[in-house]
């Protein structure tokens, strides 16, 4: 996730660098072939570019909007994981009555589950970037749990299973009545939705020609308010151009980052700066003294 006060102007005409790089030099080269061939190029009527200019704003602002909305999607899910995974603990450790809460055997398994919900958090934003889902785990798992994910293609599905198998033995030793056993696994449920919408998000293709038309688009109207410019203007068409093209580019490439937030990109939806603060919440809940500071911002951004 980008911070708003710190974006580097580099980082930004990165993104643009090579696309306003070719506009500065078809700009150049009109402006030559207007020096060359004055009465030889062809008269564009000015109100041309500026219908074709207003129709791509619209494009760029419907475009930018569907892959705010995308992000935004992918951050309320997050949100509402942060919200399900203290709601987990909270309810355990108020249906667990305080007789059950002093068996070591009931301790140990509301510490591992509420260890195995952060270990859920961190694998879940590790996959959905493509990276490897078990890493850093051991250090919240036992190691028969993490041999039990060895095998399994989707690991915080798996860990999701554990959950509910723990619920299960805890109301079939009677910690747990049958209601409150109900109302743990609807947590769980939710959880699981809401892995299966950043799933969703993170395996639907924004169409690809739709950015490809856009992109040809811009080009088109560029090379004609060149021609337009070159016209009117003279040399000052060179800076105008590139000012113009590098307006248009940003919104674009803007678009094209943020329409997929888990890319582990500086754009990104910080999910692993949620799942340390999942972390810390549950740590403290659980009394605990070890508990890690939050994820520090690298520079510019937050992941």
């Amino acid at each position: 996730m980008l911070l708003a006060d710190n974006i580097p102007f580099r980082y930004i005409f990165n993104k643009i660098k090579v696309d306003v790089l070719r506009v500065w030099l078809f700009s150049v080269t009109f402006h030559i072939v207007k020096l060359i061939w004055t009465d030889d190029l062809p008269a564009i009527p000015s109100a041309l570019p500026s219908v074709l200019g207003t129709a791509i704003s619209l494009l760029l602002a419907f475009n930018l909007g569907q892959s705010y909305e995308r992000w935004w999607e992918a951050r309320i899910v997050w949100g509402a994981i942060v919200n399900d995974s203290r709601t987990l603990l909270l309810e355990l450790k108020a249906f667990v009555s305080p007789a059950h809460a002093q068996v070591p055997h009931v301790q140990r398994m509301v510490k591992n589950l509420a260890y195995r919900q952060i270990a859920w958090c961190y694998s879940l934003g590790q996959s959905l970037r493509k990276q490897d889902p078990l890493e850093n785990l051991p250090q919240f798992l036992l190691p028969q749990e993490m041999e039990y994910l060895a095998d399994k293609a989707n690991k915080p599905l798996a860990l999701q299973v554990l959950h509910m198998q723990d619920l299960n033995q805890l109301y079939q030793e009677k910690v747990l009545r049958q209601m409150q056993q109900t109302q743990l696994a609807a947590t769980v449920g939710r959880l699981c939705d809401s892995m299966g919408k950043a799933e969703r998000i993170n395996t639907t293709v924004f169409p690809a020609t739709y950015s490809m038309f856009i992109h040809f688009f811009i080009y088109l109207f560029l090379v004609i308010l060149s021609f337009t410019l070159v016209e009117s203007i003279g040399i000052y068409e060179i800076p105008v151009l590139t000012a113009v093209a590098s307006t248009f580019f940003l919104i674009e490439k803007t678009a094209k980052e943020i329409q997929d937030p888990f890319r582990n990109r500086p754009t990104d939806t910080a999910v692993t700066a949620i799942a340390r603060t999942i972390e810390i919440n549950l740590k403290q809940m659980l009394g605990e003294k070890d508990v890690p500071e939050p994820l520090k911002p690298d520079g510019y951004f937050l992941m």
